[in-house]
């Protein structure tokens, strides 16, 4: 079955799926971006997905191109028309197609709307959470506003791409005071000693992760004690569980950092116990 993609209001084969050359997006990365959960076919944490889009618009003035009831709709017809029962559902807005220069364009330019799925075998990430993965630590170096979901993310591709280098599956930033910020993809998670969850606030510095969001309350839900605090990648090394959230990996935990086997080189129990009970929590759309 061909693959279908919703391009600008209408819906065509995913191998001829377009956009202009002048597309923001394409010449400034000037857009922003969702990737929402398929899970049984149904859409997950689909209300906080749709507020975090609302929220990257607004910051980077880009008015929204249509109604939250419109954008689900859309998001469930793409999904529907590439029967995927587990998955992902990928949404881009950018500020639309305009003469390349650097100031915004008049306001009667449209944002452009892409949006694709695509089944992933849950299979997959179930065995990699059974052994856990491995993550290594790269310098900082990306812009102050990562709070924005841009579309904007080479320093992202480059990390990662380190990581596959390494034989890891993802890679943590560390700021040059020695903390890690978050992951290329993810957010990251300690369990101390005492065995309280540790992760850094999502004020300011990082992306406040809709998979965050739900393991904060599961957390609360099951009287797991979370601390929301920078720590440093020297302290992830000498952690008692590690592990990453979002909306592709759930609850990966982490059995190793750069050469550090963290805990028994094992997936630990909390990280065990908040992936098995994450479906309790989110919210799954009909």
């Amino acid at each position: 079955m061909s693959r279908i993609a919703y391009v600008n209001g209408r819906y065509v084969p995913h191998a001829y799926a377009q956009v202009h050359v002048e597309d923001r997006g394409y010449q400034f990365s000037d857009g922003v971006y969702e990737v929402c959960e398929v899970h049984d076919g149904h859409l997950v944490d689909e209300t906080r997905h749709m507020a975090r889009l609302s929220r990257s618009l607004k910051e980077l003035r880009i008015r929204e191109p249509m109604s939250v009831k419109a954008f689900g709709h859309v998001l469930r017809e793409t999904v529907r028309r590439n029967r995927v029962r587990n998955g992902l559902v990928y949404l881009q807005v950018t500020r639309g197609v305009a003469k390349r220069d650097h100031p915004f364009p008049k306001d009667d330019v449209a944002p452009a709307v892409v949006v694709t799925a695509r089944t992933i075998d849950p299979k997959k990430s179930a065995k990699s959470a059974e052994s856990g993965i491995s993550v290594i630590t790269v310098p900082e170096n990306r812009w102050d506003r990562v709070d924005i979901k841009s579309v904007s993310l080479l320093p992202n591709v480059l990390a990662r791409q380190a990581a596959e280098d390494a034989g890891a599956s993802e890679a943590w930033f560390v700021d040059q005071d020695g903390y890690v910020t978050e992951g290329s993809a993810t957010n990251a998670w300690i369990v101390d000693q005492d065995g309280r969850l540790i992760t850094r606030p999502a004020e300011f510095g990082i992306l406040r992760g809709i998979t965050r969001t739900v393991v904060v309350d599961l957390a609360n839900r099951e009287g797991v004690e979370i601390v929301e605090r920078p720590f440093t990648a020297e302290e992830a090394r000498k952690a008692r569980e590690a592990f990453v959230t979002s909306a592709t990996k759930l609850v990966m935990p982490v059995v190793k950092i750069d050469d550090a086997v963290i805990g028994n080189g094992k997936p630990g129990s909390i990280a065990g116990k908040l992936r098995e009970l994450f479906y309790t929590q989110a919210e799954i759309a009909p």
